[in-house]
């Protein structure tokens, strides 16, 4: 009887070990759950916990979504993902495409999407209809390339950086499936790269910024790996809050 017991547990755990990789074998797909959140006008949040403001609200057609172990402390922020459902009769094939633009944490969901990305889980406006009613669906994501056809990686000057004694900046439009996990800007007079820190989501400062112009470069966590890459381009000295610089710079 024991032994009988024994060999059902070793069966039932193989089991439980194999099902993650039955549910994500399928074109690197990982089977979860997604839902949605209320909007008046469908967009997403503008006060979303990566930061983006009014960016995050527009992005990519306002098809976004927030997320929870996906969020990886920020550095999520800004990944795009193929999302889909699993109702044969409702769900399109192709299904969603949304970029991360908060953190979210649902019914066992990993996406929390707006109402604009999770009515493209619908095959039709009708389709559409019932998903909503269900509220949370079963899914299949996959991470995909960001595209930002005609966008370079940005720098935008956050709000909060209202004296010249405090830098913050958002990056905005970060291609490929790309992380963005540091962020160094150059002390000329110690000749060398000082830290900035991750303030939230996406937005990083510093104290006491160098005066005159400031150079910046990324530590990138990719498929290549983890490396840094340097702006071509600088804040300007007169930098103030809303201002936006082209890095000259884009990833794959």
């Amino acid at each position: 009887m024991m032994e009988h017991n024994f060999k059902h547990q070793i069966g039932f755990i193989c089991v439980m070990l194999f099902l993650p990789v039955l549910c994500s074998s399928q074109d690197s797909f990982v089977c979860s759950r997604a839902t949605y959140y209320g909007s008046p006008d469908c967009y997403a949040n503008p006060k979303g916990a990566c930061g983006y403001g009014d960016y995050g609200q527009t992005v990519n057609d306002g098809n976004v979504a927030g997320v929870s172990w996906l969020w990886k402390n920020g550095s999520g922020c800004g990944a795009c993902y193929q999302v889909r459902c699993k109702i044969p009769e409702l769900c399109d094939e192709n299904g969603a495409y949304v970029v991360v633009t908060d953190f979210g944490v649902g019914d066992r969901t990993d996406f929390i999407m707006s109402p604009r990305g999770y009515s493209k889980l619908g095959k039709n406006g009708d389709a559409s209809a019932e998903l909503f009613k269900y509220g949370v669906v079963d899914i299949e994501y996959k991470r995909i390339p960001c595209k930002y056809n005609g966008y370079n990686i940005l720098f935008k000057v956050h709000e909060r950086s209202k004296n010249p004694h405090y830098l913050a900046i958002l990056i905005l439009y970060v291609g490929g499936t790309n992380d963005v996990t540091a962020v160094q800007l150059w002390q000329e007079d110690c000749k060398e790269w000082r830290p900035m820190r991750r303030a939230f989501g996406t937005v990083f400062d510093a104290e006491n910024p160098p005066r005159g112009e400031i150079k910046l470069r990324l530590q990138v966590s990719g498929s290549a790996g983890l490396y840094w890459v340097e702006s071509k381009n600088v804040i300007s000295s007169d930098w103030e809050a809303g201002s936006v610089y082209d890095s000259q710079i884009q990833f794959d």
